[in-house]
């Protein structure tokens, strides 16, 4: 059955919520993992892309876009919207809604977002994995400071 995890931070900003995204990816790709990040729309996935080339000053996630010809070969790929990715390692879920596809995955990492309508939806989600039977782990953390 899929591990559920969902990451819980107090009232993040913008840039919180991403740079946790970006700390859940790097884990579980040091880790080994292939990680499909799932976003809400072609924006947040833009948004993210970009994120992943600038994380650290040091390094970066490599990393593609769902539909490029790079997708097949990297750990690290980035969706929206209903697109079904060719991974199934874990899934890091920033959509509104549960995909259709998570029980592919061995793992799914959903967050709260940061205002009340994210929130909202991640309540949501969280009852529906619930409502379903999934054991489900919650990671409460402290937003980073600046």
């Amino acid at each position: 059955m899929t591990r559920v995890d969902f990451y819980v931070m107090d009232n993040p900003n913008l840039r919180q919520h991403e740079q946790l995204v970006c700390r859940l990816a790097e884990k579980a790709w040091g880790e080994g993992h292939a990680v499909h990040i799932r976003c809400p729309s072609s924006e947040a996935a833009c948004s993210v892309d970009s994120l992943l080339w600038t994380y650290k000053d040091t390094s970066f996630l490599p990393h593609a876009m769902f539909d490029s010809p790079d997708a097949a070969t990297t750990k690290i790929t980035i969706g929206f919207g209903t697109t079904i990715p060719v991974i199934n390692g874990i899934l890091i879920n920033l959509g509104p809604d549960v995909p259709d596809y998570f029980s592919r995955f061995e793992r799914v990492m959903e967050t709260t977002g940061g205002d009340s309508l994210e929130v909202t939806a991640a309540r949501a989600r969280y009852r529906f994995y619930q409502e379903r039977g999934y054991t489900l782990n919650t990671h409460k953390l402290e937003a980073p400071r600046g």
